[in-house]
């Protein structure tokens, strides 16, 4: 098999439910799936925060799980930026810069993921 014939493969990982690792893990997913390269994309621990639905209430079976749940949240309305958040203005100015400049949501580009055919894999 030559290497033009060989699938074209990436692999990705999601770490974090930090707003600014998140746009650029599922831009680099969307991009490289619109290029008919095979995407999967491992989500480990913190980074499925970011997948949660946005209008979950509080899981967890045990009073420490039920904990975690108030204290993170997660979905993708619930997402802050790593640094400079200064108590939420500095994500507040990045969404109302990525509206501004059109930028796609994380809820498209999810759905963009999904329907590009990208794998995820908790």
């Amino acid at each position: 098999m030559s290497e033009a014939e060989k699938p074209k493969k990436a692999t990705i990982i999601a770490w974090s439910d930090d707003l600014d690792k998140v746009y650029p893990q599922l831009i680099l997913a969307t991009t490289a799936a619109a290029y008919d390269v095979e995407v999967t994309v491992f989500v480990t621990f913190w980074g499925l925060l970011a997948f949660k639905k946005n209008k979950k209430g509080i899981t967890g079976k045990s009073l420490m799980t039920k904990m975690l749940a108030v204290m993170r949240k997660g979905g993708t309305d619930k997402l802050k930026i790593s640094r400079l958040n200064m108590g939420g203005m500095g994500t507040w100015m990045m969404k109302k810069i990525f509206k501004h400049e059109r930028v796609a949501s994380l809820d498209e580009l999810i759905e963009m993921a999904l329907m590009s055919g990208i794998k995820f894999i908790p």
